[in-house]
């Protein structure tokens, strides 16, 4: 009897891990659902909604479900093309987009991303209905298009002509090639559909953004990189040592759950940036160990928050030239700086110029602090493993062959590209929707550019 009892006690304790992973399972599997739902609401909405607003042309359904809605990661790749979605748009005037809905499951509403009046979209908390969303419509961006067609074509077209044709990357799907130097040098290839004023996605490439950001509030005394950043939750709280250099450094020494840290969560899911990226604790002496992590730039970005009410990013934006650039929030307002980034070629080239004039507009007026370029292209602080190394926001090009060392550079997931060469005064902008793994080899293409360049 004891030996029966005993036997039927070990296939019970043997059954119930079994059925917990199976719960598990179940329960990852509904997760991830409503993360590509999410995803794809998101992707919709700031797609389209970012092309509108900047007046011409604007982006179909069709163009965003073949570009930005395919060749992304599993799991998720295998679900968006299966979820139902929805898109409402506001009555009255041109009807811009209002919400972007996408079904996921029958026992909750579906997910929602929504336009905010300033522009750009936010993403609901899985569960939050149409009702409970309160916004106005979006303003109309204010300016007009130019002639874009309009080019100098020279020796570096056919490195531009072989980017478009796959020869950096076979399997990259590359929309958008640009290169500017000197006052006047231009010239740019653009895949069917895309255009110099078509905003995409920057993805990372909106950490360097965050960095410039944080450069302006330097440059009006509002921010200093060597103070705290002010997380942890008492000033005896360890996290207090971290300071704004520490976070565009990658350098906090805060834990974070993968290379990168997913923030899945705030991205798809509709959870804010408060809740997801400040409270990670500290597993190194900060300033000590790299570790690229999307809530180093997020922690970086609420630590000059304060000054957004007077200075709103789109404030500096709008004195750069970035007239299709649109940084959009959470649904709670938070700007999601680490990626959630719309921004057009030509947007991006005004940006990489504003670095060559070391910080200053056109007119000779500072808005980034004297010192500020290289500062963010100084590899002080501790160094990634690999090709590239890290300045302060932006990559360095410093161990490419055929590149000055001064390069340096903002790279984005999908293959978005900035690269800005002092030395040579040059300005190289790639924009692409590249599969997971197939990439785009920007240090050849980089070594290539300057190579025609320097044989004009």
């Amino acid at each position: 009897m004891i030996r029966t009892t005993l036997a039927a006690a070990a296939l019970l304790l043997a059954a119930a891990p079994a059925a917990a992973q199976t719960q598990q399972q179940a329960l990852e599997a509904r997760y991830t659902r409503a993360l590509a739902a999410g995803y794809k609401a998101l992707m919709l909405c700031g797609a389209m909604a970012s092309a509108e607003r900047s007046g011409w042309p604007e982006r179909s359904e069709e163009s965003v479900l073949a570009y930005e809605l395919t060749g992304i990661q599993q799991p998720l790749d295998a679900l968006i093309g299966d979820l139902s979605h929805r898109i409402t748009r506001w009555p009255e005037g041109s009807h811009p987009i209002r919400h972007v809905v996408v079904d996921w499951a029958e026992d909750m509403p579906p997910r929602i991303a929504f336009q905010r009046s300033g522009g750009g979209c936010a993403l609901g908390p899985i569960g939050m209905e149409a009702r409970d969303v309160t916004e106005t419509p979006p303003e109309a961006r204010q300016g007009s298009i130019a002639n874009w067609h309009m080019r100098r074509p020279g020796k570096v077209t056919p490195v531009l002509e072989a980017a478009m044709g796959g020869a950096y990357g076979a399997k990259a799907r590359t929309t958008a090639v640009s290169v500017n130097w000197g006052e006047d040098g231009w010239d740019w290839r653009f895949a069917d559909g895309f255009t110099p004023f078509t905003p995409q996605r920057t993805w990372s490439v909106a950490k360097s953004i965050a960095a410039t950001l944080v450069g302006a509030a330097i440059q009006r005394g509002e921010a200093d990189v060597k103070a705290s950043a002010g997380l942890g939750l008492s000033e005896s709280d360890p996290r207090r040592a971290i300071t704004l250099d520490h976070l565009l450094r990658m350098a906090s020494g805060r834990y974070s759950n993968t290379p990168g840290n997913r923030t899945d969560a705030l991205y798809f899911g509709g959870s804010t940036v408060r809740e997801t990226a400040l409270h990670w604790p500290v597993v190194h002496q900060p300033g000590t160990v790299f570790r690229y992590a999307n809530n180093d730039t997020l922690a970086a970005v609420a630590a000059i928050a304060h000054t957004f009410a007077e200075h709103p990013p789109a404030e500096l934006f709008a004195r750069i030239g970035m007239h299709d650039t649109i940084a959009e929030t959470d649904w709670q307002g938070d700007y999601v700086l680490s990626s959630q980034v719309w921004a057009s070629t030509m947007d991006l080239i005004r940006f990489g110029q504003l670095y060559l004039n070391d910080g200053k507009l056109p007119s000779g007026e500072r808005i980034l602090p004297e010192g500020w370029v290289k500062y963010v292209s100084a590899p002080s602080g501790p160094q990634p493993d690999g090709p590239f190394g890290y300045g302060a926001g932006f990559w360095l090009m410093n161990r490419s062959e055929g590149v000055p060392p001064d390069t340096f550079a903002a790279f984005g997931n999908r293959g978005q590209y900035v690269v800005i060469v002092p030395a040579r005064q040059v300005v190289i902008v790639r924009r692409g929707e590249d599969p997971p793994g197939s990439g785009f080899d920007i240090a050849a293409f980089t070594r290539d550019v300057l190579a025609a360049l320097a044989a004009r």
